[in-house]
């Protein structure tokens, strides 16, 4: 066995370079003839005094050299012996048909190529019901550009993280290859990266063919649409995406550069449509294009939060028909009255009260939750101990020889303290006394005056506001809690399926990193609420976690006749993981049964 090196000329347009192949010598009769085992391309970078020794661990993991012990080899060396001698492998494996018997060396036995599957199986299961590949080959996209898409929204699913993060789980830790048929080692970064461009080309039509789709699978009525949006944050400048720019981060980033992602969900928590807008996008100046880009149909019932729920929008939606359902922008709060009450799925109890706007063609529903108030009464008294503790340190900083006593700046200090305590200064009428003839303070003091309908005086109300006047004031409150299922959508993209951070600097590429995160929860999806209908509602994180314990590995035996056999095969799941195949309805050992004799 050696490495020859070849020139050759690439056709295109007459380009000379070397192509580097793996080649055997055998005898034949009175003849030797040398034939190709591998071709290892043409960025082959060993350096060539190393051939050998790859060459003679490659035979050694074979089992073609058992007069010697394993060599002492650099851990390049042996990297790439591990990865050539797998495909080598692969390359004569045969699936086995049914029984079959051989004789061998029991303590011979090598344990090789661990690699994870579980995640992997169900993951490909998953896109399969979506027909995902199906849709990609319609659009015209080739086939090894689909298995790169597939192979990166399965990795979006199992180990999130940056494009270059995924190439190497999926060369290094994953047997996803194996089942989409595809060596990796074989194609470089940079078709991964390629990929994602033409997967962002056909955005549009695939997200329509997807929500179709997943409508036919499980008999969805379009019947509600969620809205809202998040943002994730840049590692780095990314002085070369425009849409990239500083804003009010959700993750408290404030030190790095921003891009908005919106979402358009129906009542089962698919998504529609995802758009990716500029870091510093304001949430009410959105809508207008979501739903236009959507072409959502008259009639549409649009439920979004108070961020959104603009007066500009709620007139704008109005005239083109839709209905909506938002939480209401008023500042002013009223405690229901009367004993309309509502149980939440956690077993709290829920006041409420409906009002209907005749002049405005709309309702209003005040709710008033027992388990907010407590949460809100903490929040203001929080901020109220502060605010006075400012005023009471002002306040003693004029009895001392260098403390402010100039009344301008102390009311500029006042107006700071206020803005840091978000409001609650309303609540308090402040004099400064100054004494005749003075153009100094000499006291400060406060009274505490709630102002009424305010999260002081009225904690755990809200009210929601919606075009559906004949609405009971259950229907109103159950149909608005569907929003908290997008945050838990936003959620799950964040801290489960890698949206943040962003690692490229291009426009597009950022964009394709967004829409894989988004690809991968709708598969996701699939899974879960599939498990669900059998009992099952874990977040994807602990399934995840309970399937990525299955490995596909390579038992190698020492024949009777001197030959070695190689058998690669998934370890048999556990009880949990085997719930999770039965549920699914899928082959419990992926991948199958592959031997190969060398």
């Amino acid at each position: 066995m050696f490495i020859r090196r070849t020139p050759t000329r690439r056709n295109a347009d007459g380009v000379h370079y070397h192509t580097f192949r793996l080649v055997e010598s055998r005898r034949e009769g009175a003849r030797v003839r040398q034939s190709t085992l591998l071709n290892l391309g043409s960025s082959f970078d060993l350096p060539e005094p190393l051939w050998p020794d790859l060459c003679v661990r490659i035979a050694q993991l074979l089992g073609q050299r058992d007069d010697l012990i394993a060599a002492d080899v650099p851990e390049a060396v042996e990297s790439l012996a591990q990865s050539l001698a797998a495909r080598l492998i692969a390359s004569r494996a045969e699936h086995l048909p049914g029984c079959e018997f051989v004789e061998v060396d029991v303590s011979s036995l090598e344990l090789s190529r661990p690699r994870s599957v579980g995640v992997e199986h169900v993951g490909l299961h998953a896109l399969a019901q979506l027909e995902f590949e199906p849709i990609l080959a319609s659009l015209g996209i080739n086939a090894i550009t689909r298995s790169m898409i597939l192979a990166q929204v399965v990795a979006r699913m199992a180990a999130p993280g940056s494009e270059l993060a995924t190439w190497t789980w999926l060369n290094d830790t994953s047997a996803l290859g194996e089942l989409l048929d595809l060596s990796f080692t074989d194609l470089s970064l940079m078709r991964l990266y390629r990929a994602g461009d033409v997967l962002v080309k056909h955005q549009e039509a695939i997200e329509t063919a997807l929500f179709e789709r997943v409508r036919s699978l499980f008999g969805l009525e379009t019947t509600v649409t969620l809205y809202d949006l998040t943002n994730t944050y840049f590692e780095g400048t990314a002085a070369l995406n425009p849409k990239a720019s500083r804003g009010h981060s959700k993750e408290k980033r404030t030190d790095c550069p921003l891009l908005t992602l919106g979402l358009i969900l129906d009542g089962s928590g698919f998504v529609q449509r995802s758009r990716v807008f500029d870091g510093n996008a304001v949430e009410g100046r959105t809508l207008e294009a979501m739903l236009t880009d959507l072409s959502a149909p008259r009639g549409a019932l649009v439920v979004m939060d108070r961020g959104i729920a603009t007066e500009a929008n709620l007139v704008w939606m109005k005239e083109r028909g839709y209905r909506y359902l938002v939480m209401s922008r008023e500042a002013l709060r009223i405690t229901p009255e009367g004993e309309t009450t509502l149980t939440t799925a956690g077993g709290d109890k829920l006041s409420v009260m409906k009002v209907l706007d005749e002049a405005a063609d709309e309702v209003r529903l005040y709710c008033h939750s027992p388990g907010r108030e407590k949460k809100e009464s903490g929040i203001t008294q929080r901020f109220c101990d502060n605010f006075e503790a400012g005023l009471t340190k002002l306040k003693e900083g004029l009895i001392k020889p260098r403390g402010e006593k100039r009344p301008d700046r102390l009311w500029d200090r006042i107006g700071k303290l206020k803005a840091r305590c978000h409001g609650v200064g309303r609540h308090y009428e402040i004099t400064l006394d100054i004494g005749e003839g003075s153009t100094k303070a000499k006291d400060l003091k406060w009274v505490k005056t709630p102002v009424a309908g305010t999260m002081l005086t009225d904690p755990g109300v809200y009210c929601l506001r919606s075009s559906e006047v004949n609405w009971d004031e259950e229907k109103l409150w159950r149909t608005y809690t569907m929003l908290t299922d997008l945050e838990s959508v936003f959620r799950s993209l964040k801290s489960e399926l890698g949206l943040r951070p962003v690692y490229h600097h291009k426009e597009g590429r950022s964009n394709a990193h967004l829409f894989i995160t988004v690809l991968a929860y709708q598969a996701v999806q699939v899974i879960r609420r599939q498990l669900q209908l059998k009992g099952n509602h874990a977040r994807w994180s602990s399934l995840r976690n309970t399937l990525s314990v299955q490995r596909r590995v390579t038992a190698s035996f020492t024949r009777k006749d001197g030959g070695t056999l190689h058998v690669r095969k998934a370890t048999r799941p556990e009880t949990a993981l085997q719930s999770i195949y039965t549920a699914l309805g899928v082959d419990p050992l992926p991948g199958g049964t592959v031997r190969s004799v060398t």
